[in-house]
């Protein structure tokens, strides 16, 4: 009964102002809220939109706070309003209304706006993350219904009785959930609060890729460290019980987190010395890729085929790492090549320098590609010519199929032959008669077949 008599003196509350001369100050104070609001949003987004063009998760994070920035600004002209309204004794009913009304989508706004930023901070919201937003808008709504009906104060004294037995305590329902609704909060403002410290840091030029990393992620876990710490304060746990908790991680340590504890540790030791960096061509066991995330666990390579390996970090550090750009990015690369042994080595060697600098990719500066003489082959002379690139990261399959083509080009447009295997077979005895030729061809009985060869002599 109290709470229809709450629904009927609102609506009656309601209907009186709508028929009281005021009622035009009201509607002025709401309209003129909403218009201001939704201007000064766009007028900051279009500002902050022509100071930097914003891709990727800046202008993720700038259109997200866009959205939020309208019905906040809204909320805060409505209470100004209702302040000045009320010192000139005028009625605010509507203004009453209207204030939980754009304060929930407020809410609603703020709330997504925190979880994109945390969870979808490239820009890719998932199908999950879009029905949890769902399902909180309409928890936020209800909330909004049950404060204006009035049949708030019921729910929760409800919620209250709803007593549960947990060991020798006993906890209401409606301490539940405000610890989960409480620690939830908490965290995501950790959260959010390490994103955007990541972000700013990842900005500072004059500070290393690596210490950047770690000063986020050590900033992060202290942040929700005190969210953590905080959420028990907030709902009466006695912090005491974390040494319970320490004693029982500690058995998990020992038991078979060992790894994963390494690992965590190798992550900040790959971090704090510096021996790999976002963006180094790395070989370590039979994974070879780009170095394109270090995190705490585990570092993400890109191999030139797309294919990413996630490699432990203790890999990285109990195991050899060969890096083809820690100091510098310069990499020697050969290709081997055979020519007759008719041909001038010394005019040949000059041509394969030439050919090898005709290629975009091979430095033509400082160290410049040079030709040996390898050996004497079977074949002919083997030849071998190295070059120096500054482009590990591109790889080197292209670069040496560049330079082979335009060897190959040199060598036919001065008439230099590839010699290819050649190989002589002797039949010795007689010929057997699957193989003997016909009547009217006389064959020795000793001859001598050659395959390739055509300028051998017959024995």
């Amino acid at each position: 009964m109290t709470q229809q008599q709450t629904l009927l003196n609102l609506i009656d509350d309601f209907t009186g102002d709508l028929q009281d001369p005021g009622r035009l100050w009201q509607l002025a104070a709401i309209l003129g809220s909403v218009v201001l609001g939704w201007g000064l949003a766009r007028l900051l987004k279009r500002r902050f939109g022509r100071q930097e063009t914003h891709t990727g998760v800046l202008g993720f994070g700038v259109e997200s706070f866009g959205r939020v920035m309208a019905p906040l600004a809204v909320v805060c002209l409505l209470a100004l309003s209702r302040l000045v309204l009320v010192k000139y004794h005028f009625h605010v009913n509507m203004l009453k209304l209207a204030l939980p009304i754009f304060g929930s989508l407020a809410v609603i706004r703020f709330a997504v706006y925190l979880l994109r930023r945390v969870f979808a901070r490239h820009g890719q919201v998932s199908a999950n993350m879009l029905a949890f937003e769902k399902v909180f808008q309409l928890l936020v709504w209800l909330a909004f219904v049950l404060y204006i009906t009035g049949f708030g104060d019921d729910v929760l004294a409800y919620l209250e009785s709803i007593v549960l037995p947990i060991g020798k305590y006993k906890v209401s329902v409606a301490d539940i959930l405000q610890a989960t609704v409480s620690v939830i909060v908490l965290l995501m403002l950790a959260l959010w609060a390490g994103a955007a410290l990541e972000e700013q840091l990842m900005k500072v030029q004059g500070m290393h890729t690596n210490l950047r990393v770690v000063v986020s992620r050590t900033a992060r876990a202290l942040l929700i460290l005190v969210a953590v710490l905080m959420s028990l304060s907030l709902v009466g746990i006695d912090l005491t019980v974390l040494s319970v908790f320490g004693g029982a991680l500690g058995v998990g340590l020992g038991l078979g987190l060992q790894k994963i504890a390494s690992n965590y540790v190798s992550g900040f030791v790959i971090l704090l010395d510096r021996s790999l960096t976002i963006g180094d061509m790395i070989t370590v066991d039979k994974y070879s890729g780009r170095v394109t995330q270090i995190n705490t666990r585990y570092t993400v390579l890109q191999g030139l085929d797309g294919v990413e390996s996630i490699v432990p970090n203790e890999m990285l550090v109990s195991g050899a790492v060969q890096n083809s750009s820690l100091s510098s990015s310069m990499l020697w690369i050969s290709t081997e090549v055979s020519v007759a042994y008719d041909t001038d080595v010394d005019r040949v060697l000059k041509l394969l320098e030439e050919a090898a600098l005709t290629v975009n990719r091979v430095l033509k500066e400082g160290n410049l590609p040079s030709a040996q003489l390898l050996k004497f082959g079977a074949d002919g002379l083997d030849l071998r010519l190295g070059f120096w690139i500054n482009d590990p990261q591109n790889g080197r399959g292209g670069v040496i199929s560049d330079v082979n083509r335009a060897i190959w080009r040199a060598l036919k447009e001065n008439n230099i032959s590839v010699p290819f295997p050649q190989r002589e077979m002797r039949i010795l005895g007689p010929v057997p008669e699957q193989f003997a030729a016909p009547e009217s061809t006389t064959v020795p009985k000793k001859t001598a077949v050659t395959d390739g060869n055509p300028s051998a002599n017959h024995v």
